[in-house]
């Protein structure tokens, strides 16, 4: 059967876990979770594979060991598809790629790929050209301050200071998440990702 959306029962379940988020609604709701969140999703993954490859779809629960935070499930159902990104909650459907939060090792190579002149320019182009379309430019953390090693007059100081670099934008949820047209947002928009998602592979890595 092919992807046709998902019901309005898959956002008023996570707009019902913002609002309780236990594991007695979990558990009551579990079904809908299943049958209109999850296996709409995996039946979009599967669709998306042969053009953005195979996805990793998330686990519902958080890890709260570390986190002050000890609500115990995620509100939102996400998948990667290398480093594409696509994720439903109760506000909409939001889809983008990059890195969000690299290691020290990439994250070095990523702030020499943004200071070289070449590779810095084609960044910024591309930066513009998704704010154009609407997307926002975000990372895990950004430093106040320019990076160690680099002035503070860089050209490029904004993008040197994230750590990290990915692009996102939210569709807001309505009608059409409920039929094919969802599907041609997420490809629409992780093809409009595809310039940095490239950018990433090529000079970062």
């Amino acid at each position: 059967m092919a992807f046709a959306g998902w019901p309005v029962e898959a956002i008023e379940f996570y707009e019902g876990l913002q609002a309780d988020n236990s594991k007695v609604y979990w558990q009551r709701h579990k079904e809908i979770y299943t049958t209109c969140v999850k296996a709409p999703m995996e039946q979009l993954l599967g669709e998306l594979a042969a053009e953005f490859g195979p996805a990793k779809l998330f686990r519902p629960y958080r890890d709260v060991r570390f986190s002050a935070d000890k609500t115990p499930y995620k509100t939102n159902c996400a998948a990667q598809l290398g480093l594409g990104y696509v994720s439903l909650a109760a506000d909409g459907l939001s889809v983008g790629g990059g890195v969000y939060q690299p290691d020290p090792a990439t994250l070095r190579r990523y702030r020499a790929a943004v200071d070289a002149e070449e590779s810095g320019a084609v960044l910024a182009e591309i930066v513009a050209d998704l704010r154009g379309a609407g997307f926002t430019t975000i990372a895990h953390d950004a430093l106040k301050t320019a990076p160690r090693g680099f002035s503070a007059d860089h050209p490029r100081i904004e993008l040197l200071r994230l750590k990290g670099i990915a692009t996102m934008k939210t569709f807001p949820a309505g009608a059409w998440l409920g039929t094919a047209r969802a599907k041609d947002r997420v490809v629409t928009g992780l093809r409009t990702a595809g310039p940095l998602i490239a950018w990433l592979d090529r000079y970062v890595g």
